[in-house]
């Protein structure tokens, strides 16, 4: 009989710290949760709509490709839907990537603060993940390239930034993919596009077209659709190849697809949630801008605070929930203790969050 009593995971995978999600309230309570960046308008009404029309199609299987909802990426963003592959979720995408591109004995290289899924997709393929330190909470392009070696085959760039909401501008990403050889593949996760307002900020879209060696990824969770689980991502034939080869075959769900398809057309809700967050986000970076906090400008839908102290990051944290406004503790995650992610949501709650952390700074 074997010396072995039970199935053993591949080397590392038990090494893996699992993915932390935004709290949420106890059940029955009615905390406002702000530690997820999600829609505080909701969905499109339209997408709502459409999700519910599937209902009397859920016995068959959904059209494996996601055809309807490329077709829809495609005409709203101008894409060949060829050139367009859908996920259950984004974070499916980077799964898929990672055991495309990653194995043993590779590298994998991100900025310190990057998403804390890079890890997890890149160890789970048995490779090597590299952190580089940053420039005051910014991806630093000189040290990412600094940090690449023979055995670099991946690099992951959230653009903006999750946890942090920075982001780099096109002219710097160019500069990135200029110093990578043209086998390490180049990741770029617009997950916050649709609230970027900066001017000099580009999606990725035209470096994909260009290049061989680079691939856009998006998501519906931030426009309303978390709980549908849609991610998309473009990419050259070859990768776009690779990534269908070992997919699930249905992927994406019906309701989802005919979801995503009329969310993205609908663009009037889509610019309605720019407008809104954009207002919130930078009055609440104005109003938590003080001698003892410090808020990180965003790009995204949330705004990063940093606190003097640890200890003061938790108690505001504390006093937010006894508030009933849950927000992301970033320690555990990201290794930044002494901050807070805080989502954008409705004006009651932006203006309950100003009112309880000023009166913090207040009595400190």
């Amino acid at each position: 009989m074997s010396s072995f009593t039970r199935p053993t995971p591949q080397p590392g995978i038990l090494e893996i710290a699992a993915y932390m999600p935004g709290k949420s309230g106890k059940p029955g309570s009615k905390a406002v949760k702000l530690s997820a960046n999600e829609s505080p308008l909701g969905a499109s009404p339209k997408a709502v709509e459409a999700f519910a029309s599937a209902a009397q199609q859920l016995e068959i299987y959904p059209e494996g490709s996601s055809r309807l909802l490329r077709e829809a990426l495609g005409e709203v963003h101008g894409i060949d839907p060829a050139s367009i592959v859908c996920g259950n979720g984004s974070d499916d995408l980077l799964h898929l990537l990672a055991q495309i591109y990653l194995g043993e004995g590779d590298e994998a290289v991100m900025n310190r603060y990057g998403f804390s899924v890079y890890p997890i997709v890149t160890r789970a393929a048995g490779a090597r993940i590299v952190m580089v330190d940053e420039r005051d909470y910014h991806a630093d392009v000189d040290a990412l390239l600094a940090a690449v070696t023979p055995r670099t085959k991946v690099v992951w760039l959230a653009n903006p930034n999750n946890p942090t909401g920075t982001y780099l501008s096109d002219a710097e990403v160019r500069r990135l993919h200029a110093g990578l050889r043209p086998d390490i593949l180049l990741v770029v996760d617009s997950a916050y596009a649709e609230y970027v307002t900066a001017a000099d900020y580009s999606v990725g879209l035209d470096l994909v077209r260009q290049y061989d060696n680079v691939v856009m990824v998006r998501t519906f969770s931030k426009m309303g659709l978390a709980a549908a689980r849609i991610g998309w991502m473009v990419g050259p034939d070859h990768v776009i190849d690779a990534v269908h080869r070992i997919r699930g075959p249905f992927n994406v769900n019906l309701p989802a697809q005919l979801a995503g398809a009329a969310a993205v057309r609908d663009v009037e809700f889509t610019q309605r949630l720019k407008e809104h967050n954009a207002r919130w986000r930078d009055w609440l970076t104005e109003r938590l801008s003080g001698n003892a906090m410090r808020a990180i400008p965003s790009q995204a839908n949330f705004v990063m605070v940093l606190f003097e102290t640890d200890q003061a990051a938790a108690q505001a944290f504390a006093s937010l929930a006894d508030g009933g406004y849950i927000v992301r503790e970033i320690g555990a995650s990201y290794g930044i203790h002494n901050g807070l992610r805080i989502s954008i949501g409705t004006e009651e709650a932006m203006r309950a969050v100003v009112e309880i952390l000023s009166s913090l700074e207040q009595r400190s």
